[in-house]
């Protein structure tokens, strides 16, 4: 069995890590990066931290409007799913990425098998809704990470492809928070906070990034805030000082620091889908920046607080008591990558 990986942004490299090893004398396994995200933090480094081989073609497309990076992305991979000929196609997430390689491989009928199927924010102001929810539909396998993901393909008519894995970021996220605390990486004192904002809702509008950064630095710990590209860019041009109080200004981190800095912290903050989640299997307290939230069991075991409007929340929501324990694990077992390739294997079975 021969699969093709596309994968083009920093989640989707977290997430090829544990099925790239899953793969392994189980299938031919072909990586193929679009580009999309193209600087050194944003790629080669999440490659080399996690032991994920170089990709076996890097399609380099860069960025550019949507329509513009997924019809490139569209007319590039065409040809790179001729020449290899798989069996399956597996798309990650709902990044332009995974919207190109939906359609290329509908067109030229290939197999598809879209991972982290069912998630739904139900804010189609999101491009990331649009992506996933043509993927779903668009795809012949569903590989759902949630209960709530396999009800919501149910609820669109889409049961009959789902199969419930668990989340394969939960794999890859025990595993190096085991790296980290045997490498004695965390220092959990909690004397601060880490966030990220960079979704267009947040950044595009000057006057609501001014009020979240105005709010992040009259906190009352130091806030690390890793600064997303977009998130420098749009502050340059509203004029918004991003680096005051107690913010203090720093680049996006490869993944283990990542994992470090979210473990050693006093809580989270952010706009991030990925994040969210990541923070709570880590159990530290999350306020994200949006009023929805794609992961709803954070906010359901009370890990999560969702700030939308109210901005003027943001402190209090941040400064919160710390979240009554919980052993709810609604993202599965550390084994999801795994059961994942079972399903690839089993149904191409079917498909021979």
């Amino acid at each position: 069995m021969r699969v093709l990986s596309v994968v083009g942004a920093r989640p989707q490299f977290v997430k090829l890590a544990p099925i790239a090893s899953a793969m392994a004398d189980r299938a031919e396994h072909i990586v193929v990066h679009t580009g999309q995200h193209y600087d050194e933090l944003m790629s080669d480094v999440f490659f080399r931290d996690l032991g994920i081989p170089a990709p076996d073609v890097n399609l380099a497309i860069g960025s550019g409007s949507h329509g513009e990076q997924t019809g490139a992305m569209l007319a590039a991979l065409e040809p790179v799913i001729q020449r290899y000929s798989p069996d399956w196609v597996l798309v990650y997430g709902d990044t332009n990425s995974t919207l190109a390689a939906a359609v290329a491989s509908v067109k030229l009928h290939v197999p598809l098998a879209h991972l982290e199927a069912g998630l739904r924010s139900f804010n189609r102001r999101m491009p990331e809704e649009h992506n996933r929810v043509l993927t779903d539909h668009a795809a012949d396998l569903l590989l759902a990470p949630t209960a709530v993901a396999m009800g919501h393909l149910a609820d669109e008519g889409l049961a009959d492809r789902g199969v419930l894995v668990g989340d394969v970021m939960t794999d890859v996220l025990y595993a190096v928070r085991d790296q980290v605390l045997a490498g004695g990486g965390a220092a959990p004192a909690g004397d601060y906070y880490v966030a990220t904002i960079h979704r267009p809702d947040n950044t595009d509008d000057p006057g609501r990034l001014a009020t979240i950064v105005d709010a992040l630095a009259g906190l009352d710990r130091p806030v690390r805030l890793l600064a997303h590209p977009r998130l420098v860019a749009a502050a340059s041009a509203s004029g918004v000082e991003l680096q005051r109080g107690a913010i203090e200004l720093a680049a996006p981190l490869a993944y283990p620091e990542l994992v470090a800095a979210v473990m050693g912290s006093r809580g989270v903050v952010t706009d991030s889908g990925g994040l969210q989640k990541e923070a709570f299997l880590l159990r530290v307290p999350t306020t994200t920046v949006r009023p929805e939230t794609e992961w709803v069991e954070t906010v359901d075991l009370g890990w999560n607080v969702l700030v939308g409007s109210a901005l003027q929340t943001l402190p209090e929501a941040v400064q919160r008591p710390w979240p009554a324990e919980t052993d709810a694990a609604p993202y599965g077992d550390g084994h999801a990558a795994e059961r994942v390739v079972d399903v690839l294997v089993e149904r191409h079975g079917r498909l021979s």
